[in-house]
Parts: structure tokens; sequence; C-alpha cells
């Protein structure tokens, strides 16, 4: 287990104990967030972070929040868009349903599969900046600075403490699972999987606290990104027609003054 230096520990366990209150009923989003979380953290702006509106295919950086009134309406308007449903039972989920992690070999309409690096590390040279790579290798990451989007931290993040920089599914694998996925083709699993619309490079122990949950049960911390995270989250079930549960689609539309 990577050890936690300075107020980082005291950080990470205000992370968990606002996850494991947070809860769908009446559907009040997390009370911690509002700007960078952590001791002592810096604040991060958004570095070279792109609006989601403006990057339909997630092949651009980061997670830029959405702060203009005709961004919340267009937020909006992709929002009513997706369908809902309840959610369905966890039986059968396995992780390598959806392929090994981090493969590269997802299907070739994906973007960056096929390229010769690994999905994760793809997703660190996205967003990631200052990168420095491995003894001649121009995929593997080995230190970088990430501008964290859902807690509002920089993060001066090296391979030897990784653990520190997890990538995220936005819509989470199980959920994906419950919400229909467990009766799509492989190839549909390993898509989404490996789909960079659905993975961002966030800090370690808040994805953590997330788990399977969707929007009516976690949000980012940082509540300035929390509409971008929905309109994120919605891009990738209108892609890979996944409905959400009405509680969810309530909660994003909330973010974005819905």
């Amino acid at each position: 287990m990577t050890r936690l230096r300075g107020g980082a520990a005291l950080a990470v366990a205000m992370v968990f104990t606002g996850s494991a209150l947070a809860g769908c009923e009446g559907l009040v989003p997390p009370a911690d967030g509002g700007g960078p979380s952590g001791s002592g953290a810096a604040a991060a702006g958004d570095g070279r972070a792109v609006n989601p509106l403006d990057n339909p295919d997630g092949t651009k950086p980061g997670l830029a929040a959405i702060t203009s009134d005709a961004d919340e309406e267009r937020a909006r308007a992709l929002i009513e868009k997706v369908a809902t449903k309840g959610r369905g039972p966890r039986t059968g989920y396995e992780r390598d349903k959806f392929g090994y992690a981090w493969m590269d070999s997802a299907p070739r309409d994906v973007p960056f599969s096929h390229n010769g690096c690994d999905s994760r590390n793809d997703l660190l040279k996205r967003d990631g900046e200052d990168l420095r790579f491995r003894s001649g290798s121009d995929c593997v990451v080995t230190s970088m600075t990430l501008h964290d989007p859902y807690t509002g931290k920089v993060i001066e993040w090296t391979k030897s403490h990784a653990i520190e920089v997890q990538i995220d599914h936005v819509m989470p694998l199980s959920y994906d699972w419950q919400m229909g996925a467990s009766r799509w083709s492989k190839d549909k699993r390993e898509s989404i999987a490996n789909d960079p619309l659905n993975l961002v490079p966030v800090d370690g122990p808040t994805n953590g606290s997330k788990g399977d949950s969707g929007p009516a049960s976690w949000l980012p911390p940082d509540k300035r990104i929390r509409c971008s995270y929905a309109v994120r989250f919605a891009q990738v079930s209108l892609k890979y027609e996944l409905p959400v549960t009405a509680p969810d689609k309530e909660m994003m539309l909330k973010q974005c003054g819905g």
C-alpha cells in the first residue's frame, strides 16, 4: 500500500467519509468540494483541459469546467436525451468480461487502440503535462504533472507511486453491466472499457471512493467540475445507448442548472 505523505492522509479520510455518507436519498450531492481539496494542495485550474461539450470523442485533454449559461443550456439539452431505466442485478459481473485492463487491442474504432501503447499510458499522455518516459520508450510514462479535475489539485506523479493516479471509468463498468452491457458482445464491452471518452486520470483515493456509483450517489468533490462530469457521463451513455437511472439523470441535470 502506498504511504501517504503530509496532510494527504487527512484529505483521503475526508474523501472516504464523504463517500460513505453520500447516497441517493433526496438526491443530495456530496457536501464537500467547491474548491481544491486536500491539505496544502495547489489549485489546479484546468491546465490544458477542454470543455467536454467541445470534446465529444474524448481524445482531447482533461475535463474543463462548464461556466457559461449558454454552455449549461447545451449541457442540459444533451443530458435530456439520455434514456432511463432501473438498475439491474450485478449477477455475473467480472472485470475480465470487459477485456483485460488497459488492453491496446480494443476494436479499431476506439480512439488510440492498436497504436502500440496501452490504454492507461495513452490517457496519462493525453492529460499529463511535463511528461517523462521510460528510457527507450515513447509510451511508458514515468512522471508527469496532472491537473486533477475531480479534486482541483495539482498532482506531481511518479510511477514509483503509481496508485496516486488512477484511470476512472466515468460510467463504471459494473454500472454498465447492470444497465445492459451484460447482454453485449465482447467487442462492445471492450470498447467502452478502453474508450477515452469514458476514461479520465484522477486522484487515486478519490477514484476509490466512487466505486460503481452513479451521479445520484457520487459526484467529484470539486463542485466546479460537476456539470462537466454529468456531461461526460451523458456522452458515454448516448454513444453506447446505455440508459441511466432516473435519480442519476435528475442529479445530472441539477449539476447543470436544471
